[in-house]
């Protein structure tokens, strides 16, 4: 029996590149999934990115102790969600803080 696609070499999920981090397990979500995660009463909203001179904005969630959900807000609206491993995450966080077109909100 044939099949289709090649198991095991399909590239992961990955953000956006107006982002200027990269994760390395990222797994991407549906919008009714995400979105769901990040309304639970239990789920942490921790961080929250704008891109200067445009309407990019990252949101960072704590699902678990190990695990987080981004959220990002494209120019057009759309919210795109992402689950990573904690440690990843603070890993790439020192690449967001220094990248000079993106400022963390209050």
């Amino acid at each position: 029996m044939a099949t289709h696609g090649t198991h095991g070499t399909q590239p992961g999920a990955s953000l956006p590149t107006a982002l200027p981090v990269e994760l390395p397990a990222l797994t991407r979500l549906s919008w009714e999934l995400g979105s769901r995660i990040v309304s639970d009463e239990e789920t942490i909203h921790l961080e929250e990115w704008e891109r200067t001179g445009s309407t990019w904005a990252l949101s960072i969630f704590r699902v678990t102790d190990n695990t987080v959900v981004l959220r990002v807000r494209t120019p057009v609206g759309r919210q795109r969600f992402y689950g990573a491993a904690q440690l990843d995450l603070e890993e790439a966080l020192p690449r967001l803080e220094a990248a000079p077109d993106w400022n963390r909100l209050e």
